[in-house]
C-alpha cells in the first residue's frame, strides 16, 4: 500500500506535536516496534554505515558529464549538441571500460575533469546509475504525451525538482527521505542530535519528522561567540548571556525555543571538543575547492563517530552553479574538476579511515538539462545520469537503461530531455536497503515505492 503525501503530512504534524508537547525530553519518541527493528540494525558493536548526498545544484549537464564515446553515437552527440560537443581525443582518457558491456556497442566517457574518479570506477568502487529522476509512477513517451498518468509537480522548474529530488514530494514538503532515513534510526543511535547532518546549510532532504537537521560549516561547529568567550572582557557578562538565552521559560514556545538553544550550544562543545582530538587527515583535500572542503568535514565528523555516538548517520554536501544556460563550455568542466576531484579524495580519506565499505556517496541535482544546445548552454531536463561510490558499490558497470543519444526519441519529452526510465523512490530504496532499513518500511522513507517494481537497482 502507497503512503501518500497527505498521510506523510498528518503523520508529521502529529509526530511534531508530540515533540513540542514533550520538548524537555531527549528521547525519540512514537517509534513503533517496525522502526525499532530497524534501529535494531545499527546496535552491532562495530556496526556503523553512512550515505552523503552530494547535491549538484542548478540542475547537471548529463550530455556532457556521461559522454557517449563510440564512432556512431558520438557522431550523433557531437551532431546534436554543436558548440558544446566534446571531441573523441578530449575524452580518450576517461572512456570507460564496463565490466558487463552495454548494448548495440555503446561505450561512455566521463568528462575530462572526472579523471580523478576513473580508477574507482576501473577498480569496481564506482557504478553510474543511467537517467534516473523523480517519476510518481513507471511512464512510457506515450502516456507522458497523452497526459494519462500521474507527472511529479512543475517538472523543469528549481525549486520544485529540487524539493521533488530531496523529499519525494512537492515543493514545501516539511521532511526529505534523508532525514526519514534518520527518524528510523534515531533509536539506535547514540546521540541522535547526530544522525542528519548537513555542511551545506539547511535542505529539506536532512528534515525528518523527528530527527532534526545539525548544521556544520566547512571548518566545524558553529558557536556562539558570547557563549564560547568571554563577552565584552567580562566572563560575568558571559554567563549572564548563557543564562539569559538558555533559561526554562513558562511560555510554550519560548520553552521550546531555549531548549533548541541548550541543544546547540552542549552539541557545538561536543563536535568541537571530539574534532579538537582527531589526528590530522593524511588524505589532501583542495582548499581552494569547496565542496571538497565540505566533505573533508564529513570525513572528520565519521572520524570521530565513536566520540559522538551515532551508528547511522546520513550527510549532505553541495556544489552550486550548474544552471548553465550560457558559458557551458568554459564553466561545466570547472565544475566537473572540482566534483572529481571532491569525489576522489573523500573515498581515499575513507579508506585511510578504515570505513570505505561502510560509506555510500551519491550524486543528486535537480534536473538534467537538454541534449540540445541552446547557444552556448542548455536548457532545464529531467532525467539524468548519476554516481555512487563506496567500498560497498559494486562498481565498474552501469546500472539501468541507457537512453537513446538522440532528439524526439524514444526517451525524450522534447530537445532532448530525458524520460527518466529509473526512478529517484529506486534509487533512494536501493541506498536505504543498504542503510538497513526493512522492506516494509521503505514507503517510509520514499512514499511512492509501491509504484515500482523494482526496490532495489542492485548497485550496492
Amino acid at each position: 500500500m502507497t503512503t501518500s503525501a497527505s498521510d506523510l503530512a498528518r503523520r508529521a504534524f502529529l509526530r511534531r506535536g508530540a515533540l513540542l508537547g514533550l520538548a524537555g525530553s531527549a528521547a525519540p519518541w512514537a517509534l513503533n516496534l517496525s522502526l525499532l527493528a530497524d534501529a535494531a540494525a545499527a546496535t552491532g558493536a562495530d556496526d556503523y554505515k553512512a550515505l552523503v548526498c552530494i547535491f549538484l545544484y542548478g540542475g547537471n549537464d548529463y550530455g556532457n558529464t556521461l559522454v557517449p564515446v563510440d564512432s556512431s553515437n558520438h557522431q550523433a552527440y557531437a551532431s546534436i549538441r554543436g558548440l558544446l560537443a566534446l571531441s573523441q581525443a578530449e575524452l580518450a582518457a576517461t572512456a570507460l571500460t564496463p565490466n558487463v558491456g552495454l548494448p548495440s556497442g555503446l561505450q561512455y566517457a566521463l568528462a575530462p575533469g572526472l579523471v580523478p574518479i576513473k580508477p574507482l570506477f576501473d577498480s569496481g568502487r564506482l557504478a553510474v546509475q543511467l537517467n534516473v529522476g523523480p517519476l510518481l509512477q513507471p511512464t512510457t513517451l506515450a502516456q507522458y504525451q497523452a497526459k494519462s498518468v500521474r507527472l511529479p509537480a512543475k517538472l523543469f522548474s528549481h525549486n520544485d525538482q529540487q524539493s521533488t529530488w530531496q523529499s519525494d514530494l512537492p515543493e514545501g514538503a516539511a521532511s526529505g527521505w534523508g532525514g526519514r532515513l534518520g527518524d528510523l534510526m534515531l533509536a539506535g543511535n547514540g546521540n541522535s542530535v547526530f544522525s542528519c547532518i548537513s555542511v551545506t546549510g539547511n535542505a529539506v532532504f536532512l528534515s525528518g519528522t523527528q530527527a532534526v537537521q545539525y548544521q556544520l560549516g566547512s571548518n566545524g561547529a558553529v558557536a556562539i561567540a558570547g557563549i564560547r568567550s568571554s563577552l565584552f572582557g567580562s566572563r560575568t557578562a558571559q554567563t549572564a548571556l548563557r543564562t539569559l538565552i538558555t533559561a526554562p521559560r513558562t511560555n510554550l514556545f519560548e520553552d521550546e525555543y531555549t531548549r533548541v538553544t541548550r541543544r546547540s550550544i552542549d552539541a557545538e562543545a561536543q563536535v568541537s571538543g571530539a574534532l579538537a582530538n582527531l589526528p590530522d587527515l593524511v588524505t589532501g583535500f583542495d582548499s581552494t575547492n569547496s565542496l571538497a572542503l565540505q566533505l573533508r568535514m564529513v570525513a572528520r565528523m565519521i572520524a570521530a563517530r565513536t566520540a559522538l555516538g551515532p551508528r547511522r548517520q546520513v550527510f549532505m554536501v553541495s556544489l552550486g552553479g550548474f544552471d548553465q544556460h550560457d558559458g557551458l563550455p568554459a564553466g561545466h568542466p570547472v565544475l566537473m574538476a572540482k566534483l572529481g576531484g571532491a569525489m576522489k579524495s573523500f573515498h581515499d580519506a575513507t579508506v585511510e579511515l578504515g570505513v570505505a565499505q561502510q560509506v555510500t556517496a551519491f550524486t543528486a541535482s535537480d534536473f538534467g538539462r537538454t541534449l540540445s544546445a541552446n547557444g552556448d548552454g542548455s536548457d532545464h531536463g529531467w532525467g539524468s545520469h548519476h554516481f555512487v561510490l563506496g567500498g560497498a558499490v559494486r562498481g565498474g558497470r552501469f546500472y539501468g537503461k541507457p537512453p537513446a543519444v538522440a532528439v524526439n526519441g524514444p526517451d525524450d519529452v522534447g530537445q532532448g530531455r530525458l524520460l527518466p526510465s529509473t526512478a529517484v523512490d529506486e534509487y533512494a530504496a536501493t541506498l536505504a536497503t543498504w542503510f538497513g532499513v526493512a522492506d516494509s518500511d521503505l514507503a517510509r522513507v520514499v512514499p511512492n515505492i509501491g509504484n515500482f517494481a523494482t526496490r532495489n537497482l542492485g548497485f550496492v
